[in-house]
């Protein structure tokens, strides 16, 4: 038997959590089972007219004494959480108690559900023996109250006459006014054994706590009958009820229900209540002291329930539940602004569409055609907020929600229109956690989308112009959909279209506010102590430049890692990979994403290596190879042999014609830079100059660093490239240039000798830079963009000598490195290349920051008068 015994507990244990889960399982089908059950005996003709003879604001009385009549009953919970070991919070308890004792209260304390419900919400610091053994023991005072109000009726009847048409029932009155006494003398004769836990002054608490459970019902039940203007003497009903409910306790079912009910009307009927009020009467106390308190008791079941289920599948649940109301919300508003602006633009129409008069119960109702146009304008601009997540829409959103509401339901009221309101309402509720952003960017997809309903409104009301100007003679009638009653209409309704377009600007301006710059100018005494502490890589040099903003991630209060980046509409356009320790590029990279993401922005990373971009698909990018990167191994170059023969005879070319090779070391004079100055000037021929991803010609750039030079047998400087490091071992070049005046081949010149020279200091690399769209799309597998991209490197040589540029650089490269765009997941891939080269091929007419911090500077302007102060 012992052997079986333990068997059944490791069973037990060994699949606690599927027990748990069907206990909660089977809890929820006895509420669900419990509603239908006594919705199924309530006559709804019944429920219904005894409603409608009571005022709302005395069902709502009713309804909130019915709840706290119920409150004594939390006094058992606290004391059963005080003899366990451990700790409960008072609202944890008060919300426990809640539930235990709606559910107990329909479904009888002693049975195995309250016991269940209680082992499962206080099992945390305690065993089930304990909680069951305190559970029994708190069990025997629960009709203790019962007990003393049955001695009070004993003395209303038989000592002050009150209630005396009851005095055959004394024989209850004595049986369950002698159950007090027996249990305290029961309880102290066994004091020192099982109810050694049980002092006095906690069972004068649980009794008191019985009597008041008791007293608030018989208070309750007796209120009502106020309320309801029951023709009888209340104090003739306490007696009554103290009968009904001890006949109810011996006859075991749930609540007394049936025999509590039967006894109460034939009682009632002795002191000339007739049974239509009785039933009236009871339907009343089993509403708002059994069913009203049992459903609040099942939602805070499921709630805790959820919240269980919720951290076991940490957290999914509840993502699901606030993107689905936030999903769902966005619809919402959406709808809603189209079919009230399908409503005030072409009503005729749209009242004669089948379609649309199926939809259109489903959402707003206004008054007026010009109501309409400029609700929709509103709800549009705070539908745009609302889906691109930002915290400011979410009150103004309620308010215009409310506004609908109350204007709805004054023109129409249904029961499946309210349902409705109540859900969508619900998803407001679901979906405020969704709204994590500080503002809005209003990105192209979205400028799209709006721009092209607003676009077809404007197209409208000038075709409807044309139309109605009386001037204009039509051979043919004019259609209905763009027919106004009169001008003074069409006026009226283009002044309404023109306010809601100038209000749904503000409330794009005020959406899209406060801006917070995630990056600053370049500090070049912080960016040089920056890279001599950490070292650079490939695009750090570039920092220089200033046409990048600058943004640091610190560890311990010091600089650790950086990034160069630009804005360009929602994105922010990361050149190269992270400058510092690659350990601490996670943290860095999902840092700037959550700022990013406040401000409605997505990073992109341009030119990364497949490392990064591994990394970066964990943070929910999607990438795509973007060309390849040229390395030569400068280890292994030499002009000796028969594979160098070509470049060995063109060095002795320019060699016999006077050209020589000179390593320029910054500061330069000012002939040096008028010299470079004139080479890069022809060799641009009037083009303008690009930034971003490439040096452009600025003194204060080429000072960085030193600059090889090619001069002509007079010493004039015919070709140029600025040298760029690029980290421990690796040398590379950023402007090239020539003029006019230099001959053909002098570009394999400058490499060669800068190929030596870099061999004689060391290094052992030599970067030759991007071959954009190299290799990209060649596989029969490769993603449709992929494919299109290959196109454009293929036939893209009008524009841009992609395969040029590849056959120059295969020259030399020892080692192509793939290179990759890296995005984030369901952000437009076309979009975001289209940023991308529109960034990188912008001309530098002007600091590209400084333009950037003028353009923020005058946004904030505007954005700081629909912003609230503090």
């Amino acid at each position: 038997m012992k052997t079986l015994g333990k068997k059944i507990v490791g069973w037990v244990k060994q699949h606690l959590t599927l027990l748990k889960v069907l206990f909660v399982v089977s809890v929820l089908v006895f509420a669900v089972v419990m509603l239908g059950r006594i919705f199924r005996e309530l006559n709804g003709d019944e429920v219904r007219a005894s409603l409608a003879t009571q005022s709302p604001w005395s069902l709502l009385a009713m309804a909130v004494i019915g709840m706290a009549a119920v409150l004594p009953m939390l006094n058992y919970d606290f004391v059963i959480t005080e003899m366990l070991p451990g700790s409960y919070r008072p609202w944890y308890v008060a919300k426990s108690g809640w539930i235990v004792n709606s559910f107990t209260n329909i479904a009888g304390f002693g049975g195995f559900l309250g016991a269940s419900l209680r082992a499962n919400f206080y099992h945390k610091h305690a065993t089930n023996k304990e909680v069951l053994a305190a559970i029994a023991k708190i069990a025997l005072f629960l009709l203790a109250g019962l007990s003393l109000w049955s001695l009070i009726a004993l003395g209303l009847i038989f000592g002050l006459g009150i209630g005396r048409m009851y005095t055959d029932y004394w024989v209850w009155l004595i049986g369950g006014g002698a159950y007090f006494p027996v249990l305290m003398l029961v309880t102290h004769l066994n004091g020192r054994g099982v109810f050694a836990d049980m002092p006095l002054a906690r069972q004068l608490r649980l009794t008191l706590g019985s009597f008041c459970e008791w007293g608030a019902a018989a208070g309750f039940f007796l209120l009502i009958g106020h309320f309801i203007g029951a023709p009888v003497n209340l104090a003739h009903v306490l007696p009554l009820f103290l009968v009904a409910n001890v006949l109810g306790v011996i006859s075991m079912v749930p609540g007394g229900l049936g025999s509590f009910d039967v006894f109460m009307l034939m009682g009632l009927a002795q002191v000339g209540v007739n049974s239509n009020i009785g039933v009236v009467w009871l339907l009343f106390y089993r509403l708002f002291y059994y069913i009203v308190p049992f459903v609040l008791g099942v939602g805070l079941f499921i709630q805790d329930a959820g919240r269980q289920l919720n951290a076991r599948l940490e957290g999914l649940p509840v993502q699901v539940f606030t993107r689905l109301g936030h999903v769902t919300l966005v619809v919402f508003l959406y709808f809603s602004a189209v079919m009230l602006l399908l409503r005030g633009v072409v009503p005729d129409v749209a009242l004669r569409n089948a379609v649309y008069l199926r939809l259109y119960p489903w959402t707003f109702l206004f008054l007026s055609r010009v109501t309409n146009i400029m609700m929709a304008f509103i709800i549009f601009g705070l539908a745009r907020g609302i889906a691109n997540r930002v915290r400011r829409a979410y009150w103004p959103t309620l308010v215009i929600l409310g506004l609908a509401l109350i204007a709805s339901l004054r023109r129409e009221v249904s029961v499946k229109f309210i349902v409705f309101l109540a859900v969508i309402l619900l998803a407001a509720v679901l979906a405020k956690r969704e709204l994590t952003r500080d503002r809005m960017d209003f990105p192209w997809g979205n400028r799209i989308v709006d721009g092209g309903i607003f676009a077809v409104t404007a197209l409208f009301y000038a075709v409807a112009l044309f139309y109605n100007v009386p001037q204009i003679h039509h051979r043919h009638p004019v259609p209905t959909v763009f027919f106004f009653p009169s001008e003074r209409m069409w006026v009226t309704t283009l002044a309404g279209v023109l306010v809601a377009a100038i209000t749904l600007s503000l409330i794009y301006g005020y959406l899209s506010n406060p801006q917070k710059t995630l990056g600053g100018l370049v500090d070049d005494a912080r960016l040089r102590a920056f890279i001599a502490r950490v070292g650079g890589n490939a695009v750090s040099h570039l920092a220089f430049t200033g046409d990048k903003l600058m943004r640091f991630y610190q560890v311990d209060g010091e600089d650790a890692v950086l990034f160069l980046f630009r804005k360009k509409s929602d994105k922010l356009v990361i050149l190269g990979e992270p400058i510092g320790a690659p350990e601490n590029w996670a943290p860095a990279i999902a840092d700037f994403i959550r700022e990013a993401d406040k401000q409605d922005l997505s990073l992109v990373f341009y030119e990364v290596s497949e490392r990064l971009t591994v990394m970066l698909h964990e943070y929910g990018f999607d990438f795509m190879k973007f060309g390849e990167e040229g390395t030569v191994d400068v280890t292994d170059f030499t002009l000796a042999g028969t594979k160098r023969k070509g470049e060995r005879a063109l060095m002795h070319k320019f060699e016999r014609q006077g050209y020589q090779f000179a390593w320029l070391t910054p500061p330069f004079d000012a002939a040096t830079m008028v010299q470079l100055r004139q080479v890069s000037d022809s060799w641009l021929d009037g083009k303008a100059e690009i930034g971003f991803s490439l040096g452009y010609f600025n003194p204060r750039y080429l000072n960085q660093a030193p600059v090889a030079v090619i001069q002509d047998a007079k010493g004039r400087i015919v070709s140029f490239a600025s040298v760029m490091p690029m980290g421990p071992g690796v040398m590379s070049i950023d402007l090239m240039r020539s003029s006019d005046a230099a001959p053909s081949g002098i570009m394999d010149a400058l490499f060669v000798n800068l190929f030596e020279r870099a061999k004689a200091e060391g290094y052992t690399q030599f970067n030759m830079g991007m071959a954009p769209l190299s290799n990209v799309g060649t596989s029969d597998f490769a993603f449709l963009e992929e494919k299109m991209a290959h196109l454009v490197y293929e036939y893209g040589y009008r524009f841009y000598g992609f395969q040029g540029l590849r056959s120059y650089k295969e020259k030399y490269v020892t080692t192509w490195t793939p290179k990759y765009v890296a995005y984030r997941k369901r952000q437009s891939l076309l979009f975001t290349l289209l940023q991308i080269l529109m960034l990188v091929n912008t001309p530098v007419t002007a600091a590209p920051h400084g333009l950037w911090h003028k353009y923020l500077g005058l946004v904030s302007q505007i954005g700081s008068v629909l912003t609230p102060k503090k």
